[in-house]
């Protein structure tokens, strides 16, 4: 890895200043309008600027210690520059870097050690706090995994292919990948590669999807034929694998509060060959309750802090605040309790997140149970980011009476 071309330079630079200092701007889109931006950009130099960029943003707090100072609109060429020493990223001195002191950089780098853990592992302060507080020791395993790259993983989509086919497909297009043990679904690259020009991808074998979300489809046991909620929808990841699991016998009605995100999870679903799949616009009350007592299935993938998946969304830990995570667990508790209703007796839903915190995710589904006589908890699982995916929590829970 090198940084020697100037516009390469210039284009990471432009583009933390837009993820760090403007508002409602998220990485992965940041990067991705850089890229195609730059389309005479080679892979090598699309590889290098990703890299770099997803770098600085894991590292911000480290790299400001190195740096002497917080970063601002106008010192990023710094930050830059105290990543490219600390990483050992060989690089040419562009006029850009011009007047930079590097010396005090070096300094601390050479003593080796950083004063404090949120520093070492680069998270705010508070978060380090609510980490240690509600994971213990093992805290800092789970930071340490998190601050790697995620790999990518596809999901065949058993509507039209197989994880054997898709890989042979994939092969001959170029792209090496291999499946993963105990996730039938699931096929991993050896290496980032732009699979969304595949024609794979076009023809709608896969969907990029991580391991650990795998899990919740099957989770949920749905069973062909049945009537399947998907509550909180988004574009519709899930709700695709529980369509591939029910054969496209039966319905799914997925709901969401955007009427964007369903009409990318249209898109979506016409790609893959899902045809059981209802989309409705959660727009007041009345579409939740037209839907009481009426549902064998429902998955609640619950909005929340997104602490387990930091390896992919590195951003987000400086976005958020513990403000927005006590505000993330009053909407959890409202969502479930409101949401719950939809189910007939004898059928089941998961309450489902991608955190790792236990106050949003089995602490949750106690106070749920606790004020929910009608409702038991048949079994929950933890996937931790340590385990080499993203972090997630899933319960099952069957309503009784």
């Amino acid at each position: 890895m090198e940084l020697i071309h100037r516009n390469l330079a210039i284009g990471i630079h432009d583009a933390l200043q837009e993820t760090f200092f403007e508002k409602n701007k998220y990485a992965d889109k940041v990067i991705e309008r850089l890229l195609k931006a730059n389309r005479k950009w080679g892979s090598q130099d699309r590889a290098v600027v990703s890299e770099i960029f997803y770098n600085i943003i894991r590292w911000k707090k480290r790299l400001e210690y190195y740096m002497g100072e917080g970063v601002k609109p106008n010192n990023i060429y710094k930050l830059i520059i105290a990543y490219l020493l600390w990483s050992k990223t060989n690089y040419k001195k562009f006029e850009e870097f011009d007047g930079i002191k590097i010396a005090d950089i070096l300094t601390k780098l050479k003593k080796n050690t950083v004063p404090t853990k949120a520093i070492e592992y680069s998270i705010p302060d508070w978060l380090a706090e609510t980490l240690e507080k509600e994971l213990g020791a093992k805290w800092e395993r789970e930071m340490l995994a998190l601050n790697e790259q995620a790999p990518t993983v596809l999901r065949a989509n058993s509507l039209k292919t197989t994880t054997k086919e898709l890989i042979s497909d994939l092969s001959d297009e170029g792209v090496v990948s291999f499946p993963i043990k105990s996730y039938p679904d699931a096929v991993q690259l050896e290496e980032k590669k732009n699979v969304f020009l595949t024609t794979a991808f076009k023809e709608g074998l896969f969907e990029v999807q991580d391991a650990s979300s795998q899990k919740i489809g099957y989770f949920l046991d749905v069973k062909e034929g049945q009537r399947v909620v998907d509550a909180c929808a988004g574009a519709g990841g899930k709700t695709l694998h529980l369509a591939a699991l029910m054969q496209n016998k039966g319905q799914i009605i997925a709901l969401d509060i955007f009427e964007w995100k369903l009409t990318e999870l249209k898109r979506r679903a016409k790609r893959a060959g899902a045809h059981n799949i209802e989309t409705r616009m959660i727009s007041d009350n009345k579409v939740i309750k037209r839907l009481h007592d009426k549902v064998d299935r429902l998955l609640i993938d619950a909005p929340c802090s997104g602490l387990g998946v930091l390896k992919r969304n590195p951003d987000s830990k400086w976005k958020i605040d513990q403000d927005f995570i006590d505000r993330i667990k009053k909407e959890q508790q409202q969502i479930l309790q409101d949401y719950s209703k939809m189910l007939k007796k004898g059928g089941k839903m998961v309450y489902a997140t991608c955190s790792i915190l236990p106050s949003e995710n089995n602490l949750q589904v106690d106070e749920f149970i606790k004020n929910n006589p009608g409702f038991k908890m048949i079994k929950d699982e933890k996937v931790m980011p340590s385990e080499g995916y993203d972090g997630f929590y899933m319960a099952l829970i069957e309503r009784v009476s």
